[in-house]
């Protein structure tokens, strides 16, 4: 599968993941093949909304979660998300592609509405569910783009990203 054709289809899967009460119907995934400079922005797109819904669901851990382990895995959160997006604005510059503006994707606005509803031990469930989920996908598209990223220094970003999410993946698993 090319580059292209996984980004719309990690957009049309991360549109539709979402705790079970948020799933709703997303529109099929169009076929057209964008050209490679759409891969890139279709690629930042996707990893600036990704590191924003981490950066918001883990501030929004910091005050309602009574769990240490939950404050202490949201820091590490806001710190090495804020560090990723540099990083790839970093490396978008250096190609001369200006990123855009993070953005939530619908499904992710919907978790974070999801979460400011919630308090106590139900935040955190959904919180650590919620985290896996998008460390899921996060981890499939920054792997996929390090692969087959058609700019080299967003491969090359990519690729650093991998051991991150990894290492987020890791802690998780050991969560409640």
């Amino acid at each position: 599968m090319n580059v292209s054709k996984y980004l719309y289809c990690s957009a049309a899967l991360l549109m539709s993941v979402s705790v079970p009460s948020l799933v709703a119907a997303q529109p099929a995934a169009t076929s057209a093949t964008p050209t490679k400079a759409t891969g890139a922005t279709g690629y930042l797109a996707m990893a600036g909304a990704s590191d924003k819904y981490e950066i918001q669901s883990s501030e929004l851990a910091l005050g309602k979660s009574k769990s240490t382990a939950v404050k202490q895995f949201a820091q590490m959160m806001i710190d090495n998300h804020n560090k990723t997006t540099q990083t790839l604005v970093k490396a978008a510059s250096s190609a001369g592609i200006t990123p855009p503006p993070p953005q939530l994707m619908p499904a992710q606005t919907k978790m974070i509405e999801q979460l400011q509803g919630l308090s106590g031990t139900q935040f955190d469930a959904a919180y650590v569910k919620q985290q896996r989920q998008a460390h899921d996908m996060a981890l499939a598209l920054h792997r996929n783009y390090s692969k087959e990223g058609d700019v080299p220094a967003l491969r090359t970003a990519a690729a650093g990203a991998v051991p991150i999410v990894e290492q987020h993946r890791q802690h998780l698993s050991h969560m409640k």
